[in-house]
């Protein structure tokens, strides 16, 4: 199964159950993002844990693009409105955490770049 057609079952709950599957783990990505991002860009303003910050930040974009495409996915796969049981209004809420997740990485990686010491001022 190609990824491409791992991420289609996912998103439209095929793999796993039933069509609210596919929210829920949209949901749960964009949570998990937002802990990173959030864990992250508190890191980001130390000094001690710039290069962790930095690894959290780009973790925490890819995460919440992870979630934000799995929610996008089934919010187009889904077939019926809001309040038939099909996810709907769950992947509509992912989408908002996952861009959230996004944010708060890019925020963690320039916060980070800030609190970096010059190149000619480090020490070995």
């Amino acid at each position: 199964m190609s990824a491409s057609a791992a991420l289609m079952a996912a998103a439209e709950g095929g793999i796993i159950g039933d069509g609210r599957t596919g929210a829920n783990l949209a949901l749960g990505v964009g949570l998990l993002g937002l802990a990173v991002g959030g864990l992250a860009l508190a890191r980001a303003g130390r000094r001690i844990g710039s290069r962790y910050a930095r690894i959290g930040g780009v973790s925490a974009i890819a995460v919440g693009l992870a979630g934000t495409i799995l929610a996008l996915l089934h919010v187009a796969t889904t077939s019926g409105g809001p309040g038939t049981g099909n996810g709907l209004l769950g992947a509509v809420v992912a989408i908002p955490l996952g861009l959230g997740a996004v944010f708060l990485g890019r925020r963690a990686l320039a916060r980070g770049h800030r609190a970096d010491p010059p190149a000619d001022r480090m020490s070995v």
